[in-house]
């Protein structure tokens, strides 16, 4: 989705729109993907689309993932994160086809690497992640999914099938005219580190986490 705006009364005017600048080969260790680079001109963020397959139109198996430093370069126990990119992508080779849709300039639900520390550091003190954010004047959730519609767009994807526990990703994506025909669950097993982080998320942020209920051994 590409929108150039060209010379309006002699002056160029700012392109805006997502668009399409790089598809390179990436093989990975859960199988050989396509990676299709995009400038979004609103935010100024280089985004990254992993296509494995011929994705088709309808009913694309799908994941929005939402850019964690911590949980997808460092292995971070904190949040599910680097466990559901791992999950999507096995999930999208196992298919033979799909798109894994790694969204930057989310970190912390979209109030930056420092602030997710700051927030981290209020956590380790006894606030939930809802109540860190609070407590630093910043957004529990400040997301915008525009962006990945745009890109599934571009890719023909007229319907997916959406690798999220998160009603508001399934929400945002209809909204921006993608029809998600099915969500499909990613339940990632909990650990000590991240059990009241996942509940707080399925109490607070209505994230379906049905999997939590089994766990009554950690406070």
């Amino acid at each position: 989705m590409t929108e150039n705006l060209g010379v309006i009364g002699g002056k160029s005017a700012r392109r805006t729109g997502v668009e399409r600048v790089v598809n390179a080969p990436l093989p990975t260790v859960y199988g050989p993907f396509q990676a299709i680079g995009y400038l979004d001109h609103d935010r100024g963020e280089e985004q990254v689309a992993l296509v494995h397959g011929d994705l088709g139109a309808d009913r694309v198996l799908t994941r929005l993932h939402s850019e964690c430093l911590t949980g997808d370069a460092f292995g971070s126990r904190h949040c599910e994160c680097g466990d559901q990119l791992a999950s999507a992508m096995r999930a999208v080779t196992a298919e033979g086809a799909g798109v894994v849709v790694y969204l930057r300039g989310h970190e912390g639900r979209g109030i930056g690497l420092l602030g997710k520390l700051r927030a981290m550091a209020l956590q380790a003190e006894g606030l939930d992640t809802v109540e860190a954010n609070v407590a630093l004047g910043l957004p529990v959730d400040a997301r915008d999914y525009g962006v990945a519609a745009g890109i599934l767009q571009d890719l023909g994807v007229r319907s997916v099938r959406l690798m999220s526990n998160n009603p508001r990703k399934r929400e945002a994506l209809v909204r921006h005219g993608i029809q998600v025909d099915e969500q499909v669950p990613l339940l990632i097993p909990p650990c000590e580190n991240n059990i009241t982080y996942l509940r707080t998320k399925r109490e607070r942020l209505d994230h379906h986490l049905p999997h939590l209920d089994a766990v009554a051994h950690w406070s």
